[in-house]
């Protein structure tokens, strides 16, 4: 039975978060993306960082920026939107420079706005730096709070300006900026990967975890740190390795030098970067994210099989693991679900009468494959559950016999506190309700999600271990209640 949170939250699936933009996907928010590039061969540095944020696109959506120095200041420009949205060939021009930086935000729980977008830019006692930042620390509130109190003044309410002036504070008292980055990784906790743009050097943050990925790479004599694989490719780049959990990377003219923090004994690469986050065409702490993913599927279809006629995956993350599912079940994959990938971040909300319809215009089923069919349908996760519902309906109204709904990943259950958008568990349908719950409220003929054994097993060749706090409550390091108070991510 239900207790009196979950008939408040929960009994009609209709009435949650009526707030919230239901017509947007009930997924997870990507994160954040990041990339540097030291160009040493005079390429132009904006616009190959440009390309890169490109690919990094899926990571972001709200605001974009791009800093460079030219050699004596650095130059800057962000703004609310997408990539091409935010830069054209004029402004590209005049961002000319050996050394860029460049980041691509979704907010969790900092405001949207221009005054939080990134790259920062500060300028202290030792001259100009820029920052991006992709996670979110979890002792920002405590440092803040001791900062205002010793004069500090912020213009935002990201922890990225924590750590820059906390970078610029330890400056003055070091010999150099690698000085005084070993002295803030030292305060600061939480998840971070960090590209910092000086006057001449490009240097690379990840956090003594490993929660955020960050990897370098180089084309020609130039070297390249960035968020995801994809992001070489998308400039003719290779890969050379992942920054280390606890590792500073420093790149200049004489070349790229390492500093080792001490870690954990085991690392905790965030499991979603596998099961939504990255794109699949990208490498992540050794594994293939695509792999992973047709991995899920198939343990998926061991763990919950179904007789059915058609399996397909709700795009875009759902359609690794339903090819998984349809390899290792023998039932035939096609297109379930057709994606309109034309809606742009300035689309009207349907009016409260219209709802219903929100979904469609995003997501709609190919009648002609599910017609009269048993159809599974593999997505990545339920978060919430609104949009599970009306995915179900959908298919139901395009003459679906009976709609299967597996997940290829385990029921979502704890907020996450290092850069994703879920601060509650009042959040989170998986929280308040159990598996037949669910099914019964999305309206599914069966409900299956991966276990957590399985899941673990699915990013073949990981040289990382992983964090699996949102499923299980248990966290890489101890997360204060009001952890979430400022946000990078």
């Amino acid at each position: 039975m239900f207790g009196m949170k979950r008939e408040n939250h929960f009994n009609n699936i209709n009435d949650i978060f009526l707030s919230e933009d239901e017509f947007v996907f009930d997924k997870l928010k990507e994160e954040c993306g990041v990339f540097g590039i030291y160009n040493k061969n005079n390429l132009d540095s904006a616009r190959l960082t440009y390309y890169a944020l490109y690919a990094l696109q899926h990571r972001g959506q709200e605001s974009a920026g791009i800093a460079v120095n030219d050699g004596e200041k650095l130059l800057f420009h962000k703004d609310m939107g997408l990539v091409p949205e935010i830069f054209n060939e004029k402004i590209l021009n005049s961002l000319k420079g050996k050394i860029a930086i460049g980041h691509v935000r979704y907010s969790t729980t900092g405001a949207s706005s221009r005054e939080n977008s990134q790259p920062m830019v500060i300028k202290y006692k030792s001259g100009q730096m820029a920052m991006a930042h992709n996670g979110n620390l979890v002792n920002a509130a405590k440092i803040r709070e001791k900062l205002e109190e010793e004069g500090i003044i912020f213009q935002s309410t990201i922890d990225s300006e924590v750590i820059l002036n906390l970078i610029s504070r330890f400056r003055l008292s070091s010999n150099n900026i690698e000085e005084a980055i070993v002295k803030v990784m030292k305060e600061i906790k939480g998840a971070y990967s960090l590209v910092i743009l000086t006057p001449n050097k490009l240097i690379g943050i990840r956090d003594p975890h490993g929660i955020r990925p960050l990897c370098i790479g180089h084309i020609d004599d130039s070297y390249i740190l960035a968020s995801e694989t994809c992001a070489l490719d998308a400039i003719g780049a290779e890969y050379i390795r992942d920054v280390n959990p606890g590792e500073i990377i420093v790149i200049e003219e004489s070349g790229m030098t390492s500093i080792q923090m001490e870690v954990p004994g085991k690392s905790a690469l965030c499991i979603f970067e596998h099961i939504y986050f990255a794109r699949p065409d990208s490498y992540i702490d050794g594994a293939s994210v695509h792999r992973a993913r047709i991995e899920a599927g198939r343990r998926l279809a061991q763990e919950h099989p179904v007789e059915a006629d058609l399996v397909f995956g709700v795009p875009d993350s759902g359609i690794s693991a339903a090819l998984g599912y349809s390899m290792e079940s023998g039932i035939p994959y096609d297109l379930g679900l057709i994606k309109n990938r034309y809606i742009g971040r300035t689309f009207i909300q349907p009016e409260q009468g219209q709802r219903e319809n929100g979904v469609r215009i995003k997501l709609n089923a190919l009648k002609e494959a599910v017609d009269g069919k048993r159809v599974v349908m593999i997505d990545d996760s339920i978060v919430r559950g609104t949009t599970s519902k009306r995915l179900v309906q959908i298919l139901r109204d395009a003459g679906a016999k009976e709609v299967h709904m597996r997940i290829s990943s385990p029921p979502y259950i704890y907020p996450c506190f290092f850069g994703v958008d879920t601060s509650s568990r009042s959040q989170l349908i998986a929280a308040e309700c159990s598996v037949e719950e669910i099914r019964k409220m999305t309206g599914a003929d069966s409900l299956g999600y991966l276990s957590l054994e399985g899941l673990l097993k699915t990013p073949v060749g990981a040289k990382c271990g992983f964090c699996t706090g949102c499923f299980t409550g248990q966290y890489p390091m101890e997360v204060p209640e009001n952890a979430n108070k400022y946000s990078c991510g």
